[in-house]
């Protein structure tokens, strides 16, 4: 039998052990800043911006290279990938020192990067000619198209990265200039629109064999942006010389096609699906849709070139990436109203943010939709 004094001092020592432990975990939590939000913003002519969301100042750079375009983030929050293009490789920084653990070498103009259980997908295109392609038809386009064929030069592919193994362990061969990155409803395929040669393709992700093709040249030029619905079975994918949106079934048909205002590029859904974003780069605005009816039913007054954007966690505000008017835009969500504009910015390309949001260039971890 215990001793009463002891049977009493037992229990109020569990108790203070309790509070410590608790008061241990709560401050491991304020130094890891696990609770804190950040979004992450590229520059082509400078660094990575890291962004504070409760109060949305820039509070660090980080240094990674010339033309650093896409980003990715991990499920875990842990690691940041960087698509670098001076020199043709993904940065991968650990988010908790904000450091580059690893450089891993690409190819020729990465550009566009997604990231899905611990693997980045990253666009390169080693047939890159730099700057702008020509317009669609022209005689400058038709003289490049007869060239690449004559050279017999390599389509474009997208390297798959192990953030594990910090190393490049495939490539799948896309077409000429793919640009956006979608996976499949089941996860076991991607989905890339190819700008020059006006498809999108769909790419079995473990063999890396064509699945199948979908031809968008009747309906306009330059596929860019692709986004998979995020609670019914569908995509949505922008053509930016066609201005037109396509609707897209999980088995790889177009069934609806609508226009959208001038040269249409990143496009997001909602977090509910109930509405479409599409950046419209040359109409200075991002173009909301209602998902049900594709009908466009308001538009957010944006600068010039603004390729990507994202929505805050808790989607009350859209931050852009303005290229051309070198500057970032924080949106009220619900009232289109700029609250905080970052002038005099180095060509912003890219943003994601953790936790993960709806954006161009990410999305929250979804369960798979039949």
């Amino acid at each position: 039998m215990i001793p009463k004094s002891k049977a009493n001092v037992q229990p109020i020592l569990s108790f203070i052990s309790i509070i410590i432990l608790l008061l241990m975990t709560i401050s491991c939590s304020k130094d890891d800043g696990s609770s804190e939000e950040f979004a992450y913003i590229s520059n082509q002519k400078g660094n990575v911006l890291v962004m504070s969301l409760d109060d949305f100042s820039l509070i660090k750079e980080i240094e990674v290279g010339a033309g650093n375009r896409g980003l990715g983030i991990t499920d875990d929050g842990q690691m940041l990938a960087v698509a670098v293009k001076s020199s043709g490789d993904l940065a991968l920084i650990d988010l908790k020192t904000l450091k580059i653990v690893k450089r891993v070498s690409i190819g020729k103009n990465p550009e566009f990067v997604r990231v899905r259980d611990y693997k980045a997908y990253v666009s390169f295109e080693p047939a890159a000619i730099g700057g702008p392609p020509p317009k669609p038809g022209s005689k400058e386009a038709k003289k490049l198209q007869s060239q690449r064929e004559e050279d017999g030069e390599e389509l474009a592919r997208v390297a798959v990265v192990d953030l594990i193994k910090m190393e490049k362990i495939a490539e799948i061969e896309g077409g000429m200039e793919t640009e956006g990155i979608e996976f499949s409803f089941d996860n076991s395929k991607i989905v890339v629109t190819n700008e020059a040669d006006e498809n999108i393709s769909v790419h079995d992700i473990d063999s890396g064999t064509l699945f199948k093709k979908i031809d968008t040249k009747e309906l306009g030029n330059r596929p860019r942006g692709i986004k998979r619905s995020p609670t019914e079975p569908y995509y949505l994918a922008t053509l930016e010389y066609g201005n037109r949106l396509l609707k897209i079934s999980k088995d790889f048909e177009i069934i609806k096609d609508v226009p959208t205002g001038e040269v249409p590029y990143g496009i997001a859904f909602s977090a509910d699906g109930k509405e479409a974003f599409v950046a419209l780069s040359r109409g200075k605005t991002i173009q909301v849709f209602d998902t049900t009816t594709l009908e466009p039913i308001k538009e957010i007054p944006i600068g010039n070139r603004c390729w990507h954007f994202s929505f805050t966690p808790d989607e009350e505000h859209i931050i852009t990436a303005c290229g051309r008017s070198n500057e970032i835009l924080i949106i009220k969500a619900s009232s289109g109203k700029v609250v905080k504009t970052y002038s005099d910015q180095k060509m912003p390309w890219g943003i994601v943010t953790y936790p993960k949001s709806m954006g161009t260039l990410d999305a929250p971890l979804r369960k798979n939709i039949k």
